[in-house]
């Protein structure tokens, strides 16, 4: 059994399997997923993961060098938008229309959907290096 905290056999997969630049997305329960991209879904009810939770987790998995997100979370969602700084820390953000980062989910090796209720609670990982 592994040690570390990612413990979801799919998403560990993929994780080990992505390099850099490779893109991974976490959505929120009702972004839609474009045909042809792995779905890892989580969610069991409304909130069951929450978004920040996942996000921590990943976190703790993968080596990012960009966190992309749509630029309405600010306003519709100031309280996680907040709480996500926080987690990323040093790693830049960039932010894109709601629209642009659906778009963008189409080159994502996967899209991880969680049960997550808050409107706008979606990210894009770019992968980086350890070294």
């Amino acid at each position: 059994m592994k040690k570390t905290n990612l413990i979801n056999s799919r998403l560990s997969k993929v994780i080990a399997s992505m390099g850099h630049t490779d893109t991974i997305a976490i959505a929120d329960s009702g972004l839609p997923i474009p045909k042809g991209v792995e779905r890892i879904d989580l969610a069991l009810t409304r909130d069951i993961p929450r978004f920040l939770d996942t996000l921590r987790v990943i976190l703790s998995e993968l080596c990012v060098e960009e966190a992309i997100i749509a630029s309405e979370m600010k306003e519709k969602s100031p309280e996680t938008y907040a709480e996500l700084v926080k987690i990323l820390g040093n790693i830049p953000i960039k932010e894109v229309s709601h629209e642009e980062l659906k778009v963008m989910t189409k080159e994502c090796v996967a899209v991880v959907r969680t049960g997550e209720y808050t409107p706008y609670c979606n990210i894009i990982l770019r992968s980086g290096v350890v070294f």
